[in-house]
């Protein structure tokens, strides 16, 4: 039986890119006492964007970690980007917390990456609570927003407050749990909030609200729905108990109303995740001090210090200086420093207890994903999912003197962010640098001269092409080599099929009677993998293909592991040369928001660039527009938007399928 929870929570805030989620963190550090004055992202003074390159860029690059102290409960709280090309910072960060707060912005409501990230928490079964943000901005809608939440998140959504006042009017919220207004200085809202009566013209909505909420709530707990039914109406504290449990099952999400740039609507936000959020272990995954130790290393940093390696201790305790299993590599690594970390502040601990999230120091061979662990007691945690490249860049070092410290510094951000990926071009030599997108590129690159020292040249962007086979079709293929000592001997019958999109590449034996002995047929999916790398058609990864060794043969002397891989390569680039090749090309999800007078030119555009538009939309009073376009199309879409809307529309995008590139393009790709 484990012991009783500690009064802990860990906690991210994620959401859609400027939906004001650095600002809502800021507020928090101040008004619980972490942060003496208020941090602001539009001046670069935001601390926990404290990288150079996010105070230049006002956005949110990578996640950071704080602690905080709040009604007698500390919070663990990672702040977390909101641009898709650093999703791997949410998708690692949800795999380790207990339960989020999801920042919507008033006016624009649910946009395509607060999407993403609530499936990802879905994914990981992250309980969670809404904060909707921006209330004080034109065409802000708070119960629009709880009504978009149902709609496009297929959730229940549960109004647990309601603004009083619109817009520049927004000056508090009504308590819909306590029936009761907080009300905030007009002139000094970093003051406490007072609270008084609700406001007579919102009584009518409140009660509707309240009686809605009791209904949904009391179903959670026997006891009080039994009261309920005999007519007893619950208390405040009955039913915040029972919003926790309904939280806690995921059958509803609270929705609470403010504006953290106002400093209107944090406190109350800090009294719901200590209310309603999870300690450790009371959802999902145990949290055990007295088991055996175990962590999950979700993320690593460097600094002029070295690596530090961030975890999330699932059971047991790590004292400074234990020496612990990593169960990824079999190796025993040791943890020379314990680190709370607070931004870019850390505080050294003696000890981490089941439940902390904290950073070691001293790790050789730990990545993202490992799990370290108590060497009597190995175990695996469940890994965390990198999504794959899409768009790449060449890059070289400006002075060839400088080749050894970019590839040292490469080596480092691969480290630090796992969904980059590096690869040597057979062809030209070229290191090729792969992301998730444009800014993440630039931003490595950035990196590779602000931090590290090393100025580089770079193509331009280039598309992450794949390919793929059409039919099914079977080869026979023998790889016979003789020289004068021991030949090459290796026979095999291989038979090659196309599956589903994103299926990848799957390996089957059918051998049976040790026609070809058990120790070469891994040997032989090596060969296969390695020749799909570069494709048949125009050099791109094939992907998406079921491969089966049917029969073969080998030789006593002159078979080898070596001699079956070289002809499984072989026999792959036959079979698949006579199996219809197509090139696969990256199509993205794109929305774009538009003052409606703009509506056709944006539109008219996307249509130039081979788009297919799925779904236009009014929010608030612009016009939306989804749309699926080729990622080649998209290159320098930025400037262009801005020129057909004079600087008015603006548009997110995120990968969404591969799908057969046009005939004349493919023409191009094999030609060059």
């Amino acid at each position: 039986m484990n012991p009783k929870p500690r009064n802990l929570r860990n906690i991210g805030i994620i959401a859609h890119v400027d939906a004001g989620k650095t600002t809502t963190t800021e507020r928090i550090l101040f008004y619980a006492g972490e942060s003496h004055r208020i941090g602001d992202v539009s001046r670069g003074t935001a601390r926990m964007d404290f990288e150079p390159q996010e105070q230049t860029r006002g956005i949110t690059i990578s996640s950071a970690a704080i602690t905080v102290h709040w009604n007698g409960a500390q919070i663990n709280l990672i702040d977390t980007p909101g641009h898709i090309d650093f999703n791997i910072e949410v998708n690692r960060s949800l795999r380790v917390l207990d339960g989020a707060v999801v920042v919507f912005d008033g006016v624009a409501g649910v946009e395509p990456q607060t999407e993403t990230n609530w499936r990802l928490a879905d994914r990981y079964r992250v309980p969670r609570i809404a904060f909707v943000n921006k209330l004080d901005r034109l065409g802000a809608d708070f119960l629009r927003v709880v009504a978009m939440m149902e709609e496009r998140l297929g959730v229940k959504a549960l109004a647990v407050q309601l603004p009083i006042g619109a817009e520049g009017d927004f000056r508090g919220v009504v308590d819909v749990v306590g029936m009761r207004a907080l009300v905030w200085d007009k002139d000094d809202a970093s003051q406490p909030y007072s609270v008084a009566d609700v406001p007579a013209e919102m009584l009518a909505a409140a009660q509707r609200h309240r009686a809605a909420l009791v209904e949904l709530a009391v179903e959670q707990d026997e006891a009080a729905m039994v009261a309920y039914l005999y007519g007893e109406e619950p208390s405040a504290e009955v039913l915040r108990a029972c919003i926790r449990k309904g939280v806690l099952a995921g059958a509803f999400v609270p929705v609470l109303a403010g504006s953290a740039y106002r400093n209107r609507g944090v406190e109350p936000l800090l009294d719901a995740v200590v209310d309603w959020l999870p300690k450790p272990g009371e959802v999902g995954s145990a949290s055990d001090s007295q088991a055996p130790f175990a962590a999950l290393a979700f993320k690593i940093a460097s600094d002029d210090h070295g690596a530090m390696t961030f975890v999330r201790v699932y059971s047991g305790r790590l004292r400074r200086g234990d020496t612990v299993l990593n169960a990824a590599t079999g190796r025993m690594e040791r943890a020379a420093r314990l680190y709370e970390v607070h931004a870019d502040d850390r505080i050294e601990r003696d000890e981490l207890v089941a439940g902390d999230i904290a950073a070691i120091v001293g790790l050789k061979d730990t990545l993202t994903g490992h799990t370290l662990c108590d060497r009597n007691h190995p175990v695996h945690l469940e890994e965390i999912s990198v999504p794959e490249p899409v768009i790449h860049v060449a890059i070289e070092p400006k002075a060839q003197a400088d080749q050894q410290s970019l590839s040292k510094a490469l080596q480092a951000m691969l480290r630090e962010d796992p969904s980059l990926q590096l690869r040597q071009d057979a062809e030209s030599g070229q290191t090729i640098l792969s992301g998730m997108g444009e800014l993440q590129l630039d931003v490595s690159i950035e990196k590779l001269r602000a931090k590290y020292g090393v100025e580089v040249s770079v193509g331009r962007p280039q598309v992450a092409y794949r390919e793929t086979i059409v039919r099914e079709t079977e080869v026979h293929h023998v790889h016979k080599k003789q020289t004068g000592g021991p030949g090459q001997f290796a026979e095999l019958r291989l038979r090659i099929a196309p599956l589903a999109r994103g299926e990848g590449i799957v390996f089957d034996s059918q051998v049976v009677g040790g026609v070809i002995p058990r120790e070469f047929i891994p040997a032989v999916e090596a060969g296969i993998r390695r020749a799909a790398q570069s494709g048949v058609v125009a050099g791109f990864p094939c992907v998406d293909f079921i491969a089966t060794l049917v029969d073969g043969s080998h030789h006593e002397r002159d078979s080898s592991a070596m001699a079956f891989e070289l002809a499984a390569g072989a026999a792959f680039r036959e079979a698949a040369a006579q199996a219809e090749p197509l090139v696969l090309e990256p199509v993205m999800s794109v929305e774009v928001i538009t003052p409606a007078d703009y509506l056709g030119d944006c539109i008219g555009d996307l249509t130039r660039r081979r788009g297919m538009v799925r779904g236009q939309a009014m929010r608030g009073n612009a016009a939306v527009v989804e749309a699926h376009v080729p990622l080649k199309e998209m290159f320098g879409y930025i400037g262009n938007l801005r020129a057909l809307s004079s600087g008015r529309a603006q548009y997110t995008m995120q990968f969404d399928h591969y799908a057969v590139a046009p005939a004349n393009e493919m023409a191009t790709l094999v030609k060059s």
